[in-house]
């Protein structure tokens, strides 16, 4: 079960908001990392890199991510052995929906995104997923594993967890994959497209996966799997405040600790999550 500090809880109801409440929610786990594990070490680094002193808590976009209820923390899923893991963490995203609260959700590998959409396709049944990655993660299978970071969009789309999926910067696609893309009406933007500022001009609910390995690994050398000739930090926000459309919710996930380079992948996540925030709250 998810549990939501009490003064943190009192904080947020000082905030009226149709949407809810965004509402950290970490999820240690990268057993499905084909590559490299790490990943589930992110979280509190994350976290951590976010309240930096060596910054303030205001987005871009003006948000005072330090207002009272502004957001809450619901700390961390607690995960359990085996095949288990995903039900617990699509039951903590289903609780905190039901709280009315917009999870965002820190991994992990991106296998997470799979069950945490699952418990979002439940509440919003013409959900647009905006991805950002330099992998399309469409695998039908990848080394015998269905469920493997490689492949959460395939289980997301064959389920109908969202109806629409908006892939950026993506630059590593086979065949395979683009054969899968073609079979969910899947609208991907290439790295060598972008920019494509208007193509996120949406409407209805959003949600947002931002896999961290979308940026050039000169900016995040933390990640497992480096793919050189990615985003910019700076084209990578311009992106994320193009987005229109009500946001109910996302991911940061694949900041690999083991990995990094004097923190420095941390600092950008955190930078990265200051304006996932500021775009939830600020009702653009």
């Amino acid at each position: 079960m998810v549990r939501i500090d009490p003064t943190e809880m009192a904080r947020g109801r000082k905030r009226k908001s149709a949407t809810g409440t965004p509402t950290l929610l970490g999820i240690p786990f990268d057993a499905n990392s084909s590559y490299l594990r790490g990943a589930a070490e992110a979280p509190p680094r994350i976290r951590e890199a976010f309240r930096c002193e060596s910054s303030n808590l205001w987005s871009e976009t003006g948000v005072n991510l330090q207002a009272d209820g502004a957001f809450l923390d619901a700390g961390d899923v607690a995960i359990p052995e085996g095949d288990a893991a995903f039900a617990a963490i699509e039951e903590a995203v289903r609780e905190l929906l039901a709280q009315g609260r917009r999870p965002l959700c820190l991994g992990g590998d991106h296998s997470i995104t799979y069950p945490i959409l699952r418990a979002f396709g439940k509440h919003f049944p013409d959900l647009t997923v905006v991805h950002f990655d330099a992998h399309p993660d469409l695998y039908d299978e990848f080394e015998g594993n269905r469920h493997s970071h490689a492949c959460p969009f395939a289980r997301i789309m064959e389920e109908g967890c969202a109806t629409r999926l908006i892939q950026l910067g993506i630059r590593t696609m086979n065949e395979h994959q683009r054969q899968q893309a073609t079979r969910f009406g899947i609208e991907i933007v290439p790295m060598g497209e972008l920019p494509a500022l208007e193509r996120l001009k949406l409407a209805g609910p959003v949600y947002v996966s931002f896999d961290v390995d979308v940026l050039d690994p000169a900016f995040a050398p933390g990640i497992s799997h480096r793919e050189p000739g990615g985003m910019s930090v700076r084209e990578a926000i311009a992106h994320l405040h193009a987005v229109r459309g009500e946001k109910v919710g996302g991911d940061l996930v694949e900041c690999n600790p083991r990995q990094d380079v004097s923190g420095l992948t941390a600092m950008v996540c955190g930078k990265i999550l200051k304006e996932m925030l500021g775009l939830m709250l600020s009702g653009c």
